[in-house]
């Protein structure tokens, strides 16, 4: 799909291991901080639960016909339009995914957003936890398109404005529904995934639908492509940790026919002997040394255990609150790690405890717990390959 704006290269670079409150990019309409309709909040005071569709105060003056479409850098962990002030942590990680079931009836804070402000996440896949043992014991899978396109994750966004500051905090959620049958082993929720390129995601991003319908909630359904999903380094549970090795079999450093695999393509669409070079001599360290993994500059936060609704992925714990940290990140829960998303090189700058890994955290069932036709492009091993270059093919 169309791209008519969108980060420079040197601010965004590939990350194998996104958490919660990390700054991801979202492909959505061009449409003002307000959203689509063509008017704005009747009430940006308004309180959690309460509809933003009746009374609108300002028509817009010129709407384009012709919808423009944009890839934006946005923090994971949806901040409502109406927040005066910083989230706690609890709260951030309450809006890190939405139910689909939550955005069946025309109410609840999800209201506006699910009308006006539609989006696409963009990632190679995403973590999930197998629980063994009575879950004392957590296996990492990653998931991913059997055909190795992108995945195309539905999602929800949000702009606001804290009291005192200029600044617009933009940010999104990812919508689940039901497992479908291949992933009900690992979890009985999962992430809607749109199809590359469909009709339907034409359908969800377009801006002139600003009214909920039938049709928009009968998108949000379980996945019915192939998926491919395999165990891989329980170093991906670990905040900060970053690897393109997280996303390769768990035992690939045995087996060596995976690592030939994993590294195939990119010998094969490297451009002169020196690229190629840089390929190789990746492979053979991975084969040599196994898992290489690097820390993000200046995280440091723990993880510990939990069980969540959406997920079984680890929860970070907040910085401000170091006396509890365990040992892994697993969400309270509900959760949905994603690999290979374009990340801001940067990470948030807000000094605050709602910065949080990227998966979904729930402990009810409520509103907040409960593509692009995509050319094949092999991940560069030292996780610099630009997300944005998908969408130049």
């Amino acid at each position: 799909m169309p791209v008519e704006e969108a980060p420079d290269d040197d601010d965004v670079r590939q990350s194998y291991n996104v958490a919660p409150g990390y700054h991801e990019l979202v492909y959505r309409a061009d449409v003002p901080y307000y959203g689509a309709g063509g008017s704005r909040h009747s009430n940006e005071n308004s309180e959690e639960g309460q509809s933003e569709t009746e009374g609108h105060a300002k028509q817009l003056v010129g709407d384009t016909k012709e919808t423009r479409y944009k890839l934006q850098s946005m923090k994971w962990g949806l901040v409502p339009f109406w927040t005066k002030r910083n989230p706690d942590y609890g709260s951030m990680m309450k809006t890190i995914n939405c139910r689909d079931d939550s955005l069946a009836e025309n109410r609840g804070m999800w209201n506006t957003m699910k009308q006006k402000k539609r989006c696409i996440v963009v990632c190679q896949g995403f973590y999930e936890w197998l629980k063994k043992n009575g879950g004392r014991e957590k296996i990492p899978h990653f998931v991913k398109r059997k055909n190795g396109q992108l995945m195309c994750f539905a999602g929800l966004w949000d702009c606001a404005q804290y009291e005192g500051s200029e600044d617009k905090l933009w940010t999104y959620t990812i919508i689940t529904t039901d497992s479908n049958a291949q992933l009900k082993f690992l979890h009985d929720r999962m992430p809607v995934i749109l199809e590359n390129g469909s009709d339907d995601i034409r359908t969800w991003l377009d801006p002139q639908r600003s009214t909920w319908s039938k049709e928009l909630q009968s998108l949000l359904k379980p996945y019915k492509g192939e998926l491919e999903c395999y165990p891989v380094s329980k170093d991906v549970g670990k905040v900060g940790n970053n690897s393109p090795t997280f996303i390769v079999p768990i035992d690939s450093t045995e087996n060596k026919n995976n690592i030939a695999n994993f590294f195939g393509n990119a010998k094969t669409l490297a451009k002169g002997k020196e690229e190629e070079k840089e390929v190789l001599k990746a492979e053979e360290e991975v084969k040599s040394k196994g898992m290489n993994v690097e820390n993000e500059d200046r995280e440091d936060r723990k993880t510990v255990n939990k069980s969540m609704t959406e997920s079984n992925a680890p929860l970070p714990v907040p910085q401000s609150d170091d006396s509890k940290a365990g040992i892994k990140r697993e969400h309270d829960d509900d959760g949905i790690d994603i690999a290979g998303q374009a990340s801001k090189a940067q990470k948030c700058s807000e000094a605050s405890p709602s910065e949080s890994r990227i998966g979904t955290a729930r402990k009810t069932r409520s509103a907040t717990s409960n593509g692009t036709v995509a050319k094949t492009s092999p991940a560069k091993p030292d996780g610099s390959q630009k997300i944005t270059s998908f969408f130049n093919k």
